[in-house]
């Protein structure tokens, strides 16, 4: 199985707004915005799919970590960009199904027109974007090294050294390993100018 790599966009640069629609009913309002997450301080934009292999490799653990962080003052956001013209299995409703069955403690939103995805130069599934309480990118890469095709236990180990470091006032190490993950499935002719060929 090859995956695909996250971009690894520039430390530092500004979290791109977004207000996008929320799939989960059990968590946060019908519309979400970065400016939902304002007192918080730290934010995690995941960028995951209800079908890829990758995300569902992790995805338990994942609704986890979500969970134990969120209590300690991360904010966790999840968006699906998928083409659901060709990939129904992504489609709002199944996000719903999907956050509800998995229990999804935070909001899953779906970025129908994928500009969101475009802004943050995300590229896979997952990929993950964490900001410090300034909404600066502290980390992008890696949950950990752990793979479907791989006999790596799922620990979330490099996120969560990156989300203690930011938490406690510190910078993420510099040494981050990209994620790894489906593709992003662009509608046809609206690929970004930095996916791959």
């Amino acid at each position: 199985m090859v995956g695909t790599p996250s971009t690894m966009q520039e430390l530092g640069t500004a979290a791109p707004d977004f207000s996008l629609s929320n799939t989960n009913p059990n968590a946060g309002a019908e519309t979400v915005s970065l400016a939902d997450f304002a007192g918080s301080p730290a934010l995690l934009v995941a960028f995951i799919c209800n079908h890829c292999p990758y995300v569902i490799h992790i995805r338990e653990v994942l609704v986890r970590f979500a969970s134990e962080y969120v209590g300690n003052g991360l904010a966790v956001v999840a968006i699906s960009a998928n083409d659901t013209d060709n990939f129904p299995d992504d489609a709002p409703d199944r996000m719903t199904d999907e956050a509800v069955l998995h229990d999804f403690g935070f909001p899953y939103l779906f970025d129908e027109s994928q500009a969101v995805a475009k802004a943050y130069r995300a590229a896979c599934t997952p990929d993950f974007f964490l900001y410090d309480n300034e909404r600066k990118l502290a980390y992008r890469g890696q949950f950990d090294a752990s793979r479907p095709n791989n006999d790596q236990p799922v620990t979330g180990a490099d996120l969560r050294q990156a989300v203690d470091a930011v938490l406690a006032g510190r910078a993420a190490t510099a040494e981050q390993i990209p994620s790894i993950g489906c593709n992003i499935k662009w509608k046809s002719g609206q690929e970004p100018e930095y996916f791959p060929a």
